[in-house]
């Protein structure tokens, strides 16, 4: 990364009294302690760095743990984080990195290169270390710390995510101690040794996790003393908690509660493009990578034909107008619209558009005819009946699934809309023939587009690897391999289109919309708050810590608390939504059907 650059304060909203705060919060009004409440629709999955895959993991992970670099908010270009300056050798297979004098881990110890070697050493050595984030340092050949503050990494071969490498440093004199990292979930000595903008101090599994202001952060301290993330089931409650001034902050709104939002006294709502897809993902067949076969998804999504009439079959038009309410974009390539760099668009003849005749006589071609009773069945003369995993939390799969079920209905297609709070274990276990599936995307693409690669299946079906669900194709993982090693940007962005193109053909992952990030806070409680994009961007999930850091409390006697300390704003967050699980919208920083990871 480069400079750092300073990001302006946008959303300013007005002062006023709070509505009824919490006893938690109106005690934290009498002690001084300025406290802003975030209301999540997704549970965590983990606080290790390791193993944490959804969205409010990783994005927590973000509050506890800087990285190398960061993203600038207003641009999302690199800007400096642990690392205050990186160069590459002429070749470019060694990078080496000038780490910060001046930052500490919480418990007061100094945070230097060695801390940065260990971290992703470790994640070489150990397949553990790598379940989450292994795709970054696949291709390091070595790691050392030659000084306090010089980082040197040695690459197999060149690499073109250097600057965005997108792994949170831990301290190695607390973490050389974890024996399993496939079991170590951090979450039981507290506060939680860190050195990010603020210190995990509490967490209660499907409930809360509380943070405070890291009041020895390089970049400043927070405005606000405490930072609370609250989980909620069920977003009308998380709405009714904003309304009545318990939580300072919701997001995944639907638009008709966003319109009901608009007219409440003290809350401030935001409807901004977002950075993440929903889309429908078919199951290609769970496998792992010794070969072996698991789950139960239906074979007949073996053939492209049937999975490319599943596609034609939706009508993305009515999805935007009557789900979305207008609140999204019609979906196409991978990549969101809002990344200009790499957005890919399909061909007028290579693009599948609302046709429902077209997928019958596909399904027709593939063997699948409408019997007596208009049912599609096989040469084995069973009905084809599939499944869709729903996220019980998210009302639009609940609402898309019902237009599914009848437009498949019309094909003579059974659909059963498995609406579940854990779609995590069915979806790891290829328990399923398709699902919601969705993700946040990174400035820089290569993690989501890792994530079909023929190397993130698990190793074999009992581990958990970083796919997202069981891709695997040989095309696919060349163009891969070829787009990581590019540095001219023009050409890796043409090598990542034809990435999209690529999943967009096999019709193994249909994206259906690009929906906007809707969320709202009380002004009464945060006067003001960095978005990312700055003009016209999301508040949560972003690609950086920036909006909580940078969050100013509206007074001193407000339900989330009061003033606060000085900062300056500089940098980017990461990752975003709700509920999602390991493994589709779920995992690595992944799906849910409302935002999940990075």
């Amino acid at each position: 990364m480069a400079a750092a650059g300073a990001a302006a304060l946008t959303l300013t909203a007005g002062l006023a009294t709070p509505l009824n705060p919490a006893p938690q919060q109106a005690a934290a009004a009498d002690s001084g302690k300025k406290t802003l409440t975030v209301a999540v629709a997704q549970s965590v999955d983990s606080l290790s760095p390791f193993l944490a895959v959804r969205l409010v993991s990783t994005s927590i992970n973000r509050l506890m743990y800087e990285y190398l670099t960061d993203y600038d908010p207003k641009d999302a270009h690199p800007v400096p984080g642990l690392a205050t300056g990186w160069k590459p050798s002429a070749d470019k297979l060694t990078w080496t990195y000038t780490i910060r004098k001046n930052a500490k881990w919480s418990d007061g110890r100094p945070v230097t290169a060695d801390d940065a070697a260990w971290t992703y050493t470790k994640m070489m050595t150990d397949q553990g270390a790598a379940t989450a984030n292994g795709s970054y340092v696949s291709n390091f050949k070595q790691v050392t710390a030659p000084s306090p503050t010089k980082l040197v990494i040695t690459l197999k071969k060149p690499q073109s995510t250097m600057e965005a490498i997108d792994v949170p440093i831990v301290p190695r004199h607390i973490w050389e101690k974890v024996k399993d990292f496939t079991k170590f979930n951090n979450d039981q000595t507290f506060p939680i040794v860190g050195d990010g903008p603020f210190v995990v101090t509490d967490y209660k599994a499907d409930s809360y996790v509380k943070l405070k202001a890291n009041k020895t952060f390089w970049r400043g301290a927070p405005k606000f003393d405490e930072l609370v993330f609250k989980y909620y089931k069920d977003n009308d409650a998380a709405v009714a908690a904003l309304q009545k001034g318990e939580v300072s902050f919701v997001q995944n709104l639907t638009p008709t509660q966003a319109t009901k939002l608009r007219t409440t006294p003290d809350i401030k709502v935001n409807d901004a493009p977002g950075r993440r897809f929903y889309a429908l993902a078919t199951n290609p067949g769970a496998r792992a990578k010794d070969g072996t076969k698991f789950g139960n998804g239906d074979p007949s999504l073996l053939d492209e034909r049937v999975r490319h009439a599943l596609f034609l079959a939706i009508d993305r038009k009515t999805l935007i107008d009557k789900v979305f309410q207008g609140h999204a974009v019609d979906g196409e390539g991978y990549i969101p619209p809002r990344f200009s760099t790499y957005y890919w668009k399909p061909s007028a003849d290579q693009a599948m558009g609302y046709d429902p005749a077209k997928a019958a006589a596909l399904l027709d071609q593939a063997g699948y005819k409408k019997n007596s009773a208009g049912k599609r069945v096989g040469k084995n003369g069973k009905p084809l009946n599939y499944r869709i995993l729903c996220h019980a939390t998210d009302p639009q799969d609940k609402a898309v699934g019902k237009y599914l079920k009848e437009w498949y209905g019309r094909l003579g297609i059974g659909l059963t809309v498995d609406c579940l709070d854990n779609v995590t274990d069915p979806w790891l276990a290829g328990e399923y023939d398709l699902a919601f599936d969705g993700w946040s995307v990174n400035p820089d693409p290569d993690f989501v587009l890792s994530i079909h690669t023929c190397a993130a299946l698990p190793a074999t079906p009992k581990d958990t690897g970083a796919t997202d669900n069981f891709i695997c194709d040989k095309k696919y993982d060349d163009l891969y391999a070829k787009q990581l090693a590019e540095y001219d940007p023009a050409k890796r962005a043409d090598l990542v289109k034809q990435m999209e193109s690529r999943l967009y053909d096999t019709g193994y992952m249909n994206v259906m919309a690009y929906p906007n990030a809707m969320e709202a806070y009380r002004s009464d409680q945060i006067k003001s708050i960095t978005t990312m994009p700055e003009k016209s961007g999301n508040i949560y999930g972003q690609d950086g810590y920036w909006s909580w850091w940078s969050a100013v409390p509206a007074n001193a006697t407000g339900s989330s608390g009061g003033s606060g300390s000085t900062g300056v704003v500089i940098g980017v967050v990461v990752a975003v939504v709700v509920l999602a699980g390991a493994g589709g919208f779920f995992l690595l920083r992944r799906r849910s059907t409302a935002d999940d990871r990075e």
